[in-house]
C-alpha cells in the first residue's frame, strides 16, 4: 500500500487521500480541496520556502542536524583532504569524479577559457577607482552575454558545455580585474602553466617578477576554500540560478543574477561581517564582555549559527584547520585569538548552545582571506568564484528536469477589494 496523507476539510466534511513520495506531498494536490466548484483550491503559504522543496536535486545532501555536507554522496571531508576544486566542479556537474584523461580535458578547456576580450577589460575600465568588486563581477558576467550570443541555445549539449568552461574558466580573470582595477594596478593575463587557484593568484599579485610563484601553502588553502564553497543546496543565489534559468535566460545573464543574490550581508557577505565584529571587539580580553551584550540582545554574533545545520558546519572544521596552516606563511591573525577565545565561550555558554548556534563557514574563512592580503569587500568575490560551478550544476539539474516549468509562485492577495476609479478632483 502506498504511503499517503488523509485530510478532513472541516469546512465540507470531505476527506482526501494525498499521496506521499520521497517524503514530500505534491502542493498541486492540495488544490483538489475545494469549498465549492468555482473555489481556486487549496494552496499552502510558506515564505522564504522554509518548508517546500522547490526540485529533485541529486547534486548536494545536507544534514543540518549532524553537521553533514556531502556533493554527489562524496563528503566533504574526504573531497577537502584529497581533491582540487577542478576535480570537486567536474563531479558537481556531471555527477561522477573523473578519470584521468577527462580530468586533463577538462582542464586544459577550462586553462584555455580563461582570458577575457579586450572589451570585456575597457568595459570594467568604465567603472570608477572605488566601485565595489561585487557590483564589477555581477556587471561583467551580465555583459558576457552579449560576447558570445551562441549561449542562448541552451538546448544543444555542446553549447552548453563551451559556456560552463567559459564561466568557470573566466569567473577568477574578472574578479582579479577587479581587485586589480580596486587597487589601481594594471591587470595580469592568465598563466597557463599554473594551477586553477595558482593562476587567481598570479592575476591578483603580480608585479615586477618575469615569472609568479604562488605559495604552495596558500595556493592549497585557497583550493580548499574553493571546495568548500562550490555548492550548497538550494540556498538564495542557487533558487535565484534555477528561477532565472527557468526562463531559459542564457547561463551568463542567470550566473549574473545568482550573484547579485551572493551580493547581499545575509548571504555571501557574512564573513565580511564577522570581521567587523572581530574589530568592534577589539581584543580578546573584551570578548566576555561582548558575549554579555550579545545575550542582553545589545549586539549579533556574527559567523555562529545557519539556517541549515543545527549542528557545527562541517566546512568550519576544515577551516580552522587551514587557518594554521595560513598563518604559518602569512603570519598570526590578530583577529585568530579574539576568534578563537570568541568560539571558547560560546561553544561552553548554555545560551549559546540551547539556541544550537554553533560557527558556520564565514566565522574563519574571512580571517584567512585577510590574512592572505584580500580586501573585505572583495570576499563575495571570492565566494563567487566556486559557487559558479555549482550555478552552473544547479541550472543543468533545471534545464533536464521535465517537470520543472518557469518559475511562478502564488500569493494570498490581501489588498483591496474592487472599487471603481475616481476622478482625481473627486479623490480625499
Amino acid at each position: 500500500m502506498p504511503d499517503t496523507l488523509t485530510l478532513t476539510d472541516n469546512r465540507t466534511g470531505k476527506k482526501y487521500e494525498i499521496p506521499i513520495v520521497n517524503g514530500v506531498i505534491k502542493a498541486m494536490d492540495l488544490r483538489q480541496i475545494k469549498v465549492s466548484d468555482e473555489d481556486f483550491g487549496l494552496m499552502s503559504y510558506d515564505p522564504a520556502f522554509m518548508n517546500t522543496a522547490s526540485c529533485h536535486s541529486k547534486i548536494t545532501f545536507i544534514d543540518g542536524d549532524k553537521g553533514i555536507l556531502r556533493y554527489r554522496g562524496y563528503p566533504i571531508e574526504q573531497l577537502a583532504e584529497k581533491s582540487n576544486y577542478l576535480e570537486v566542479a567536474y563531479l558537481i556537474i556531471h555527477g561522477e569524479l573523473p578519470t584521468k584523461s577527462q580530468f586533463e580535458e577538462w582542464r586544459y578547456n577550462i586553462t584555455h577559457h580563461t582570458m577575457l576580450h579586450e572589451n570585456t577589460k575597457k568595459f570594467m575600465d568604465g567603472f570608477h577607482h572605488d566601485a565595489h568588486p561585487m557590483g564589477m563581477l555581477v556587471s561583467t558576467v551580465g555583459a558576457l552575454s552579449t560576447f558570445y550570443p551562441e549561449a542562448r541555445n541552451i538546448h544543444d549539449a555542446e553549447a552548453r558545455k563551451l559556456q560552463m568552461y567559459r564561466l568557470i574558466g573566466k569567473m577568477p580573470t574578472i574578479a582579479a580585474y577587479a581587485y586589480r582595477h580596486r587597487m589601481g594596478l594594471p591587470y595580469v593575463y592568465p598563466d597557463n602553466e599554473l594551477s586553477y587557484t595558482g593562476n587567481f593568484l598570479n592575476m591578483l599579485f603580480k608585479m615586477a617578477e618575469p615569472k609568479y610563484e604562488p605559495s604552495p601553502t596558500l595556493e592549497r588553502a585557497l583550493d580548499i576554500l574553493f571546495i568548500l564553497h562550490a555548492d550548497h543546496e538550494q540556498n538564495c543565489s542557487a533558487n535565484a540560478m534555477r528561477s532565472i534559468g527557468s526562463s531559459q535566460a542564457d547561463p551568463f545573464v542567470s550566473t549574473a543574477g545568482a550573484a547579485a543574490a551572493l551580493y547581499g550581508p545575509l548571504h555571501g557577505g557574512a564573513n565580511e561581517q564577522v570581521l567587523r565584529m572581530l574589530d568592534e571587539i577589539g581584543t580578546k580580553d573584551k570578548v566576555p564582555e561582548f558575549i554579555k551584550r550579545v545575550k542582553a540582545g545589545e549586539g549579533r554574533l556574527m559567523g555562529f549559527g545557519h539556517r541549515i545545520y543545527k549542528n557545527y558546519d562541517p566546512r568550519a572544521k576544515i577551516i580552522k584547520e587551514t587557518a594554521d596552516q595560513v598563518f604559518e606563511v602569512t603570519g598570526r591573525n590578530p583577529q585568530l585569538d579574539i576568534a578563537l577565545e570568541l568560539e571558547r565561550i560560546a561553544l561552553q555558554d548554555e545560551y549559546f548552545i540551547k539556541r544550537k548556534l554553533y560557527p558556520n563557514v564565514d566565522f574563519y574563512s574571512g580571517i584567512i582571506y585577510q590574512a592572505m592580503g584580500f580586501p573585505t569587500d572583495a570576499f563575495t568575490v571570492l565566494f563567487a568564484i566556486p559557487r559558479t560551478s555549482g550555478w552552473i550544476a544547479q541550472w543543468q539539474e533545471l534545464l533536464l528536469d521535465p517537470e520543472q516549468k518557469i518559475a511562478r509562485p502564488r500569493q494570498v492577495y490581501l489588498g483591496a477589494p474592487k472599487r471603481d476609479f475616481a476622478p482625481m478632483e473627486r479623490r480625499r
